[in-house]
Parts: structure tokens; C-alpha cells; sequence
């Protein structure tokens, strides 16, 4: 355990003192006193702009407490329903047939999630993990956290008064217990494994006939489907991040560009606070709503962002049956009964729906991830899934190790010590000028050889295309293993995580470790982590371009990451829209025919593709043009230039514009854009937007495909003006250095700010600061934090 010098602490501690007694007359007029209960547990919150908390605490349970009080006055709708999820009560409250909470699971619907969750509740899953001496379990800070955070979140329920319409005097918002809070660790744990496949867990039943059926799933169709599931995580959740070394910067020491993108509405949003415990922790940045932990964030000497990586947390595994019994399957010549497992789940307006799940030696028997990828359960063969992040519950002190490093050296040993992260990649830099990329991820132990010893036909394919292994099950030769450093078995050990130190710039934004930096390329690891010299996402490419750039040019500061992080270029518009525009102008008749097969006037569409800036800033005059367009071109006939491994960030390039489907898509676009009375050349932030409060917010940035750092993603809504709503995108952004003082230089931004609620203050602050391109600056040390002009201190007990 890390503490700060002993002077340091000695401030800390009176300060905790002074906090703890303020309440001068002087300091009583100037800020409003909050006094909910009395006894047990105690924390200090005190609210700086923007209705950011600074949690100052005892201890850990005390922490929790302030936590999960704070988390509840900003999200309590958002929390509650989520704890309906993981106690699998949708159905009951919301009906089996509703849609179910996306935030935590891929259920289509309330009856499917509610199955697995309480399954899970009543397998004992959760309370066994929780029973694990640490590592393999969480620690006794964690679990006091914890404890800590449901108590605070209880508290904050019986004192105050819900406003927030999406809950006020719901009977579905609860007290909740440590396992609730547990369980939706557990739940965010799996969200790459088990929870994408919950509708094939639950629908998961053996054949009611002897008779052999066929339907083994084509092997090519899977692969496919399988490639484009795991492609399609960074529609959900994906980011950028950035780490440049002190040989880059204008002072010698680190600085950390994060921009996650994240949901913008419900239970995977950010939350921003400060947590500390004097002498102990002070750490500030974003929590996943429900954690008691920061999950991306800096502390005076270290700050760290995370990646949604592009390991595959998942594996299958084929099961040969037996010829008797379709419920029992063959491990070297012996059958294996599948254990069955009875769960019953309440139903609004209805009797209780009773289903039976399968599980095996390797998980549960699966028969689809997903709709497109089918794995069906016949007369010969069924297929089991092996998460092994179903028996991780440790990811809360992996972020509680990053909270008390003191460097990036302590960054690496948090993740190789407790193991914890099940699907993202990390990112950091220190005041001392040292950078980090890790892919250290909890992934099955899938090496190549494995699969190449033991994939099953359907294997053979799936795993090159996708990363996906589907292993077979009757062979006990086939089974995962285990590394000497592994903390538990069937996993990769630190030692085969892709790492990068100590390199100028260390950038990631959701491709494969190759080109954490593109002069130092991270070879060697397993298929299962992600691909080798393969075609890398625009998103990528033009991350690269800048950020080496900007390495290249060197003296940066905090400034430059600003910058960058609201440049919002549009890599794709460099690349194709001077040559879309002088095809356009070439035209016959400045004429296209459009898919209806009617004759389309794009003659203003050329000028104004041509004037265009190539940016998705909110004033953008073109960009809604060229982003429609965009989305109309086939990828299979886009380019002229294939891409090169020797050279993956400038290829492929230049725009076919002989493909008679060129001509199509800008006819389609003219038409449809004009068809819903939007301008050709209308500014960007006037059909792309988000309303709070009755009012229009602009918001920049541009989607995945165009290849923007800023990436949003917005619905499309003509006959609401355009693009109307923000479904996820930048969300917890932090720009972090240091210039060798006490306090960090941090500036953040949460996008769509602190609160769900309508009716709070902090609905929308953040979010018009977003659309303005403009930050907070970090309140960090104790002196910025009680001189804030909106200082409101609150302390809460039960």
C-alpha cells in the first residue's frame, strides 16, 4: 500500500479536519448544508461546477458510502434499473416481452435476461466469486467499497425525494444489497461473453426427437457473422487514447489524451467524481454508473484511459453427444451428464415462467451469438461457451491499483497482479515522461497452436476470420490450460499481453495492438487477441496521422490535446472529397440517376463538396452532405488503391469514382436531403443536434466510418430536422499532463454531464460546453477544490 510523504499527509488529515468542521456562520451563508441521517458510516461531498463531487472519506466503506450516496443523487433511475436487471426482475416490473436493459446485457428482450441474470442469482455465482481470497476474488477494500456504495445508495433512497420522471414513485426503485452491487460488477464483467449470448443460453433446449437432424451452421456463414459481431463492438463502446512520452512534450513529463465512447442514456454512462482518503487515495475522473471505483481517470502523478480492445473474451466448444441421450456429450469415450438448471422468473399480469438452461464442464450450452450466428442443438452435436470472465469479479481492484499508482511501472503491475479487465485495452502517462499500452485482458487460453491441434471444421474457419475458437469438447487434450502467472486458470498470463513502453506516443482506438505506434509495431501474440497486418479502421488511420504528427513536431502541452480532441477532421473527407466533388462536376448534364431510377440535378452538390472543410465542426458547411454520401458508398467498390501492410495508415486509398454506384449514392443523397428541406449547404450543427429541455444543443463530431477522433453516433430523423439524438460517442474526456507543481494540469469534459434528470441543474451544463468546445478545469487539490466559486458541501451518514 502507497502513502504520500509524511508532510503530505499531515495536510491532507487537517484538511479532512477543517472540512469536517466547517460550518462557520461565515461558511453556512456562503454554502448549503446537507445533513440526511446520523451514525454508521460518513463521508464529506464537496460539489465544485458542474456538479462535480469531491468525496472525501475515513476509509473505504466510508468512500462507498459517499459514492453510491453521490452516484444516486445524479443517476438514481439509471441505477435502480439497472438493479432490476441483475436481479432479474424486468419482466415483473416492465413485462416479459418488452425490450430488455441493453446496458448490461444483449437480452432482445426482458424474459431472456431475466432468465440468466437469475440464474445467475440463484446458481450462487456472484457470493462464490465474493468468497475468493484475493487475487482470485476481491480485496477486503474492495469488498468494503462495495459494501460501502449499497449502504450510501440506501441512504440517499430513504432521505430524499425522486424527481427525475423516469422513476418518481416507481415501486421497481429499491433498497439493494452488496450482491446487487456485486452482481453488476459481474454483469459488466461478462458483457463481452456470456452476456452477449443470453438469448441463446436461454433458449438453449435439447431436440424433442431421436431422429438425426442436420443443420450443422455453414462454416463460412458463421465465420462471417462471427467477424462482423465482434467488428460491430465499437458501434456500443469504443474510444481513442493517447499517452505521449516526455521526449515529445514541452516540459519532459507525460501527457494522456482519454475519449471513450460510451452510451449516452442509461446504465453504461460516466460519472464524474473526486475520491479521497487522506494519506491514502486521491484520485478524480469517470466511473461506469454503479461502480464504486474511477474507471478511467488521474491521480497527481499517473493518469490512465481505456480501449475497447479487440480480444475475443469468448470460445465454443463443439460437444459430441450422446447417441442415447442429447443432454449428456463425450469427453474421451465417456459421457458427461450436462447439469440442468431450473430458473423461474415473475411476470407482470402473468403466471411465473419456468425454463431449464444447460451447463457443461466448459459454461453453458449456447445455440446462437446473436441472430446471424446460429449454433443449433441436434441429435449429434450442441455447442458450450467458456467465458472466462464468468468468474472474474476482480476488474474493481485492477482500477483501485491504477487509482494508487504512481506511475506507469505501477499501471503495468496493477494489471498483472490482480488480472482484472475483461475487455479493454489501457493506456497511460506519467509526470516522470513515461508512456504505456497494454492489451492485458482476462481472454480464454487460446493459442495457436490450440487452435490449430483442435478446431473443429467449423473452427477452422471461424477462428482466422473472427478470433473466435470453437474447440472440441470430446477431447480432453483440447482443454485451455493454464500459465504459470495466470491468477486463474484457462487464461493468458501477463507475460503474453501485447505491451508498449516507454514509446514517443502510445495510441490505440479500437484496432488491434499492431500499431500502438506505428514505428514500433507490437508483434507476436495469439490470433485471439486480434489481427496482424491486416486493413485498419479510418477511426485508426487518421488517429495515427495526427498523433504522429504531433510527436513529430514535439514542445506539445495540455493545449495541443484540446486541440486535438475537438480538430474533428474528417480523415475520410481527406482522402475522397476532392475527387467526389470533380467527378460530380463531370456529370453529364450535371444529372445522376438515383436508385428509384430517376434523374437527379447535383450540380449545387460539386460546389459544395468542393467547399467544404473536410471538419464536422457544429459550423461545417457540407459535412451532413458528404456524411449521407458517405454512408451510401459500398465498401467493396470504394477504392482504387488496395491496402498494404507496408503501408497500413495512408492505405487504401483514392475513391473509385468510375463505379456507376458512385453516381447512385450522391443522387440518393441530394434527393433524400432535399426531400426532408435541408440545405445542401447548411451548417452541420443545424441538423445535428441534441434537445434538453425543450432547447437545441449542436453537437460536433462526426460517425465511426468517417474515421473522426470526436466520433458521435446520432439517429438519423429527417422529418425531425436530421440528426436528433446522440446514442453514444465521446463521453468522459480527459486531457491530462503536469508541469511539476502539486496539483496535475487536467481539463475533462463529460459530454452529456452528471445527471439523467430533467429537473437538475446538471441535465445539460456539460453537454452545452460540449457543443461549444470547451472544458473544465480539474479541481484537483484541496486549495482549488474549497475556493470554487460553487462550492456546496454536503455531508451525508446513515
Amino acid at each position: 500500500m502507497r502513502t504520500r510523504p509524511r508532510r503530505a499527509v499531515v495536510t491532507a488529515v487537517a484538511l479532512f479536519a477543517a472540512v469536517g468542521t466547517l460550518p462557520s456562520a461565515a461558511a453556512q451563508d456562503r454554502h448549503a448544508q446537507h445533513h440526511p441521517s446520523h451514525g454508521g458510516l460518513s463521508a464529506t461531498i464537496r460539489y465544485t461546477e458542474y456538479g462535480i463531487p469531491h468525496i472525501l472519506a475515513k476509509n473505504y466503506a466510508d468512500l462507498g458510502f459517499g459514492t453510491g450516496w453521490a452516484q444516486a443523487a445524479d443517476q438514481v433511475c439509471a441505477l435502480a434499473d439497472g438493479f432490476v436487471t441483475v436481479r432479474g426482475e424486468r419482466s415483473r416490473y416492465f413485462g416479459a416481452d418488452a425490450a430488455s436493459d441493453s446496458a448490461l446485457s444483449s437480452a432482445t428482450k426482458n424474459l431472456a435476461g431475466d432468465l440468466y441474470f437469475r440464474g445467475v442469482r440463484e446458481a450462487g455465482t456472484v457470493e462464490r466469486l465474493m468468497a475468493e481470497p484475493a487475487p482470485r476474488g476481491p480485496s477486503r477494500e474492495v469488498k468494503d467499497l462495495m459494501r460501502g456504495f449499497a449502504a450510501g445508495y440506501n441512504t440517499w433512497l430513504e432521505k430524499n425525494r425522486i424527481t427525475d420522471p423516469a422513476c418518481k414513485d416507481a415501486d421497481w426503485v429499491r433498497p439493494v444489497t452488496v450482491q446487487d452491487v456485486a452482481a453488476r460488477n459481474f454483469a459488466l464483467a461478462v458483457l463481452g461473453g456470456q452476456g452477449r449470448a443470453v438469448d441463446g443460453i436461454t433458449a438453449a433446449q435439447p431436440p424433442v426427437s431421436t431422429t438425426p437432424t442436420a443443420g450443422a451452421p455453414d462454416a463460412r456463414d458463421t465465420a462471417r457473422a462471427a467477424r462482423e459481431l465482434f467488428a460491430a463492438d465499437t458501434a456500443d463502446m469504443g474510444s481513442n487514447a493517447v499517452a505521449f512520452s516526455g521526449a515529445t512534450t514541452a516540459n519532459g513529463r507525460g501527457l494522456l489524451l482519454g475519449n471513450p465512447h460510451y452510451p449516452w442514456q442509461g446504465g453504461r454512462r460516466f460519472w464524474q467524481s473526486q475520491q479521497t482518503i487522506p494519506g491514502e487515495l486521491n484520485i478524480a475522473g469517470g466511473s461506469l454508473l454503479g461502480s464504486a471505483t474511477i474507471s478511467i481517470g488521474h491521480n497527481a502523478q499517473v493518469a490512465w484511459s481505456h480501449t475497447v480492445a479487440t480480444g475475443v473474451p469468448l470460445n465454443l466448444h463443439q460437444l459430441t453427444l450422446d447417441p442415447s441421450d442429447p443432454t449428456a456429450y463425450l469427453v474421451d469415450g465417456r459421457p458427461e451428464r450436462m447439469t440442468r438448471r431450473e430458473v423461474t422468473v415473475a411476470v407482470r399480469g402473468g403466471a411465473p415462467v419456468t425454463r431449464t438452461q444447460w451447463w457443461t464442464r466448459y459454461g453453458p450450452v449456447v445455440t446462437s451469438l446473436g441472430a446471424a450466428l446460429p449454433l443449433p442443438w441436434t441429435t449429434t452435436t450442441a455447442y458450450a461457451l467458456n467465458d472466462p470472465n464468468a468468474t472474474n469479479l476482480r476488474g474493481s481492484d485492477t482500477a483501485l491499483g491504477f487509482s494508487r499508482a504512481r506511475g506507469t511501472s505501477d499501471v503495468l503491475d496493477a494489471v498483472r497482479r490482480t488480472q482484472g479487465l475483461p475487455w479493454v485495452n489501457t493506456i497511460a502517462a506519467d509526470a516522470r515522461g513515461h508512456t504505456l499500452f497494454t492489451q492485458s485482458q482476462v481472454l480464454p487460453r487460446i493459442t495457436d497452436e490450440l487452435a490449430q491441434r483442435c478446431s473443429t471444421p467449423l473452427g477452422r474457419v471461424t477462428y482466422p476470420a473472427s478470433g473466435v475458437a470453437v474447440l472440441d469438447g470430446s477431447r480432453g487434450d483440447c482443454a485451455l490450460g493454464s500459465d504459470p502467472d495466470a491468477v486463474q486458470p484457462g487464461i493468458f498470463g501477463p507475460a503474453k499481453m501485447p505491451v508498449l513502453k516507454d514509446a514517443p506516443y502510445a495510441e490505440n482506438s479500437n484496432d488491434s495492438a499492431w500499431l500502438a505506434n506505428a514505428e514500433r509495431p507490437l508483434t507476436g501474440y495469439e490470433r485471439v487477441f486480434g489481427t496482424l497486418g491486416t486493413q485498419r479502421t479510418l477511426r485508426t488511420r487518421g488517429a495515427l496521422q495526427d498523433v504522429s504528427a504531433m510527436a513529430a513536431r514535439g514542445r506539445l502541452t495540455v493545449r495541443d490535446l484540446q486541440a486535438q480532441q475537438f480538430a474533428d477532421r474528417v480523415p475520410a473527407g481527406d482522402l475522397v472529397a476532392a475527387d467526389a466533388a470533380t467527378a460530380c462536376a463531370a456529370l453529364p448534364g450535371g444529372t445522376a440517376t438515383g436508385s428509384d431510377g430517376k434523374a437527379v440535378d447535383v450540380r449545387e452538390a460539386c460546389g459544395v463538396l468542393a467547399a467544404w472543410d473536410h471538419s464536422v465542426n457544429t459550423g461545417s458547411r457540407g459535412a451532413l452532405l458528404f456524411d449521407r454520401l458517405w454512408r451510401r458508398l459500398p465498401v467493396a467498390q470504394l477504392w482504387k488503391v488496395p491496402f498494404s501492410a507496408a503501408d497500413p495508415v495512408n492505405t487504401p486509398n483514392t475513391l473509385n469514382t468510375a463505379s456507376p454506384a458512385f453516381a447512385t449514392a450522391l443522387a440518393d443523397t441530394v434527393a433524400e436531403l432535399r426531400a426532408a428541406g435541408i440545405a445542401l449547404d447548411s451548417r452541420l450543427g443545424e441538423h445535428q443536434f441534441v434537445v434538453r429541455n425543450g432547447k437545441r444543443i449542436p453537437v460536433p463530431g462526426g460517425t465511426e466510418s468517417l474515421g473522426v477522433w470526436n466520433k458521435v453516433e446520432p439517429v438519423w430523423d429527417p422529418a425531425g430536422g436530421g440528426y436528433t439524438e446522440v446514442t453514444t460517442g465521446s463521453s468522459y474526456i480527459q486531457a491530462v499532463g503536469w508541469d511539476g507543481g502539486r496539483c496535475p494540469v487536467a481539463r475533462t469534459l463529460l459530454t452529456y454531464s452528471q445527471s439523467s434528470n430533467p429537473d437538475s441543474p446538471h441535465f445539460s451544463d456539460q453537454t452545452r460546453l460540449f457543443s461549444e468546445k470547451r472544458w473544465v478545469t480539474s479541481r484537483f487539490c484541496e486549495k482549488d477544490i474549497l475556493t470554487s466559486p460553487a462550492l456546496r458541501i454536503v455531508r451525508v451518514r446513515s
